[in-house]
């Protein structure tokens, strides 16, 4: 058998071999993950979004955005195209809400996208229930927590690409360019939409629904792509 050189060393040696192998060679350190976030929201003030013309709509309550009785949408100032954005929310019960992205804010239905967040919980996916991109596909599985507990979402939003995650299980994995039809979806249901998916914008704000039911939306953060 022939034997490797260092074979013939003593521990000590071996140990000294080893180290001096690794100064030379580092192992390369693993990603960050939270490389390249920016929080979109401190937790303690409204600064960097725009709020209804009546401010008493959404407020900071215990570090989270949180929605008073009366109408309006809250928006980000900025726009933003290619992107992952991260959060949590809670709902109330019966609670319709959604989080909006690449929208305009004079038409954010007609000019903009929006994943459902509804109290869902036990419901069977569909093109209405929490994790659907709104009127035009369903989620993969129903991952909706019960009124009441904190969830989480991440959006990764590319090009035209869009997969979504909701309480870490993947709900959607979608190409918008398959939606080439105004009023349409390529499984051949109507939707409400004057125009294909595809020709949506593909930057503008990100924003929050008031539809009637208190909502809370917290750690929100967002890593752009380009």
């Amino acid at each position: 058998m022939i034997r490797h050189p260092l074979h013939s060393l003593p521990v000590a040696a071996l140990a000294a071999a080893a180290v001096a192998w690794f100064s030379f060679h580092p192992v390369p350190a693993p990603a960050d993950e939270d490389d390249g976030f920016v929080d979109l929201f401190d937790g303690e003030s409204l600064e960097g979004w725009i709020v209804p013309d009546n401010q008493r709509v959404w407020r900071v309550d215990d570090g989270s955005i949180a929605r008073r009785p009366a109408g309006g949408y809250i928006w980000t100032e900025g726009t933003y195209g290619d992107f992952i954005l991260e959060l949590e929310f809670k709902i109330s019960r019966g609670c319709n809400s959604g989080v909006f992205f690449r929208a305009d804010r004079s038409n954010p239905v007609q000019a903009g996208l929006e994943i459902q967040v509804l109290d869902s919980h036990g419901r069977d996916p569909g093109k209405h229930q929490q994790g659907a991109l709104y009127d035009a596909a369903a989620p993969l599985v129903n991952s909706a927590k019960p009124a009441g507990e904190w969830q989480t979402m991440r959006l990764h939003a590319e090009g035209p690409k869009l997969v979504v995650h909701i309480n870490d299980e993947k709900v959607l994995d979608l190409d918008l360019d398959d939606w080439d039809t105004a009023g349409k979806n390529p499984d051949g249901s109507d939707n409400k939409y004057n125009k294909a998916l595809k020709d949506f914008p593909r930057e503008g704000h990100i924003g929050f629904q008031d539809h009637g039911a208190d909502v809370w939306y917290r750690n929100v953060r967002l890593k752009e792509l380009n």
